[in-house]
């Protein structure tokens, strides 16, 4: 084969007239954070943004998170048109308004997460994944009022409920309103369990702080991606605060399962199939 491959994943194209160099669209190439090597987007795309030299389960985009693990066409949004305002007037290196319109415009979301109905396996269900890429996925008024409304109208129609985690923590621009959606959320998920009805609960590296502390850790059945970084304050934090030396390791996904918090570390390529056989057999 040429080097200036028109294959699927060639990214060269033949110099033109005196030109000495390939050209190498821009975007074409990322470097794993792990293992650092080099991952051509596209084939990592194929791969479901995992690392084929080193297994590393890099982020994924709601967008694709959801056609993962829905069937083709099935998902529905809800509450799309909701959106966060700045209630405090925050400002710290710049305003809290700036900061939403420039993750609006970045992501092309109105929020941290994205919630909805969906099918899977001709097994209907709801579903909310977050975006880490919208203010570190951190839950305001807006993440918690659509996870509230998604598992109210999970109970009401008898469905169980699906929640993808990948999140810094609670919002400080918002204070202590952002505090109250931990209360929110797991008060709409207990009403839920009250009815019989499942939850999964499925976390992505890094799950942290407020999240965590809530709607994460109280599911029926709580997966985890390998790797996944699951914890309520980083490390160093705990650290000072303990004045204690730190397992190894102690917040991945791996050491979590192994104390029992975490029921399953499944990889990206098995979470489909995985969630599948949990909606059929509750």
């Amino acid at each position: 084969m040429s080097l200036f491959s028109s294959g699927k994943y060639s990214t060269l194209r033949m110099p033109a007239h005196g030109e000495r160099k390939m050209i190498i669209p821009d975007g074409s190439w990322v470097k794993c954070k792990s293992c650092g090597q080099t991952l051509y987007t596209d084939r990592l795309e194929d791969n479901l943004q995992v690392c084929w030299y080193c297994n590393c389960h890099l982020p994924m985009n709601a967008q694709t998170r959801i056609k993962t693990l829905t069937d083709p066409d099935s998902f529905v949004e809800m509450d799309a048109a909701l959106r966060s305002v700045d209630p405090l007037g925050f400002v710290d290196s710049k305003p809290y308004g700036a900061r939403l319109e420039e993750s609006v415009k970045k992501t092309g979301l109105g929020d941290a997460i994205v919630c909805g109905s969906a099918t899977l396996g001709g097994k209907p269900f709801k579903l909310g994944v977050m975006d880490f890429r919208f203010m570190g996925a951190s839950m305001g008024s807006v993440v918690g009022e659509k996870i509230a409304r998604l598992v109210e109208a999970a109970t009401a129609a008898k469905e169980p409920v699906v929640l993808v985690t990948a999140s810094g923590g609670a919002r400080m621009q918002e204070g202590i309103l952002s505090l109250m959606q931990m209360a929110k959320t797991c008060g709409a998920l207990a009403r839920h369990s009250e009815a019989g009805l499942p939850y999964i609960a499925i976390l992505t590296n890094p799950t942290y702080g407020g999240v965590t502390a809530s709607f994460a850790a109280v599911g029926d059945v709580i997966l985890a991606e390998p790797g996944a970084m699951i914890g309520f304050a980083g490390p160093r934090v705990i650290q000072e605060t303990t004045n204690s030396k730190l397992p190894e390791g102690f917040q991945t996904a791996e050491f979590l399962l192994d104390k029992g918090l975490i029921d399953r570390v499944v990889e990206r390529k098995n979470l489909k199939k995985e969630l599948q056989f949990l909606l059929e057999i509750f």
